[in-house]
């Protein structure tokens, strides 16, 4: 359904101000989709609530500039396709005051051309890679893979293995036929290259995949030490299942999986994800404890369950309102919603946020990466409680930010539980 247009035209007239009334001041009005159903609907309801709790904190404190900020949100549906006529009905018939970018590379890559063309300022949630070929330089990244997102975001997974004794020598690479997943695979060419590490076997599978059975039978012929994946929230589950049901035991396995970020993949999955090693923005660790980010978090999680979300919000929620908070700091640095002054703000600013310090450099990226490698580690049943804390998700890189040691090979993992 889409939104309504907002404030209501229809007066044949302005009422005459009453002097004995203050003049409520017009809302400010920030445009975005989301996938609220489809394949990412959990991760995109997550950012959503993320939102909605920034968008209270900021009118709380009186608003932007004075004035109370509204959202007008589309779900998307999960479907690229309806994105760029989004945007377009945004900025046209809605006249927001600002865009921001919806979560993930299938949202944020549709609406580029029409942000390009329209010259807007554009903070995105999570796409990696977007803006590599367009080089749009009003488009700004929020996720912590650094200037060089395809390396950064599959790297700590060959240069962990790198460091095992007996050092690993092949790889397979496993990946959903989709948008999202080319970027990443890119990436985990140059690192097995990188690393010296053959890459022995290459797939890619439908995301309407069910049986993963062949998919990890083939895997098993090529007899690859290392098995690397590249998948979604469903088929991620899939996945894992199938490896540990399979006779096939890699030396380590995980990389690029969307999902087990998850709460509700995490405790469908239980057990069965100990040993893989994935992923992850942000952490329960002490290094990761940046200004506001556990109050924020505490807020979200006690309205997680009743909004029907991920009762944890580790992997969603610090970005989407560190998202917020960097429109929000340009937009009263400057004064204003002018596109190409919010733009040039953020491209020489320290943003600080429940991230941390972000500072945006090559691309619109962030200007140092930020990403870290867990290992699922003890996971004993399917209790929420137990990834509270990180004790079952243990941060094995980067070593600054570590709080436990790599368990490998992957079958010693398996026998540790």
């Amino acid at each position: 359904m889409w939104p309504s247009p907002g404030r209501c035209n229809s007066w044949p007239r302005p009422p005459k101000a009453r002097p004995d009334i203050a003049a409520t001041p017009a809302p400010i009005r920030i445009g975005y989709c989301l996938s609220l159903t489809g394949s990412l609907a959990d991760n995109s309801r997550s950012a959503r609530l993320a939102h909605e709790i920034w968008r209270k904190d900021i009118n709380s404190r009186g608003g932007l500039l004075g004035r109370p900020v509204e959202f007008v949100r589309y779900d998307d549906q999960g479907n690229a396709d309806n994105v760029p006529r989004i945007y377009e009905r945004l900025i046209d018939e809605h006249d927001v005051d600002l865009v921001i970018g919806g979560y993930g590379t299938n949202t944020l890559l549709p609406a580029m051309p029409l942000i390009v063309e329209r010259e807007r300022f554009f903070v995105g949630l999570m796409g990696l890679g977007v803006n590599n070929a367009l080089l749009y330089p009003n488009y700004f990244a929020m996720i912590p893979t650094g200037p060089d997102p395809n390396a950064a975001l599959t790297e700590g997974f060959f240069a962990l293995a790198a460091e095992q004794t007996p050092r690993p020598e092949t790889v397979a690479l496993v990946s959903a036929d989709a948008e999202f997943s080319r970027n990443p695979v890119l990436g985990a060419k140059a690192n097995a290259e990188k690393y010296g590490i053959q890459v022995v076997h290459e797939a890619t599978y439908p995301l309407s995949t069910e049986d993963f059975a062949p998919v990890i039978d083939a895997v098993a012929e090529s007899g690859s030490d290392l098995l690397f994946l590249c998948s979604y929230l469903a088929d991620s589950v899939g996945l894992v299942r199938t490896i540990r049901s399979h006779h096939f035991r890699p030396k380590m396995v995980g990389g690029a999986m969307i999902g087990p970020q998850n709460t509700a993949v995490r405790t469908k999955l239980g057990p069965l994800l100990n040993g893989f090693v994935n992923y992850e923005y942000w952490g329960p660790v002490p290094k990761m404890m940046f200004p506001g980010v556990q109050e924020l978090l505490n807020t979200y999680q006690e309205q997680s369950s009743e909004a029907g979300v991920d009762l944890l919000g580790h992997y969603m929620a610090p970005l989407a309102y560190a998202q917020m908070q960097v429109v929000a700091q340009a937009v009263e640095a400057t004064g204003g919603f002018d596109d190409a002054s919010l733009s040039a703000y953020a491209r020489e600013a320290t943003f600080p946020t429940v991230m941390g310090d972000v500072r945006f450099g090559a691309k619109g990226e962030w200007s140092e990466p930020r990403v870290l490698q867990v290992q699922f580690q003890g996971i004993s049943g399917h209790e929420v409680g137990q990834f509270q804390n990180g004790s079952s998700q243990i941060v094995v890189s980067p070593p600054e930010s570590s709080s436990g040691k790599l368990i490998f090979p992957y079958a010693e993992a398996l026998a540790a539980e």
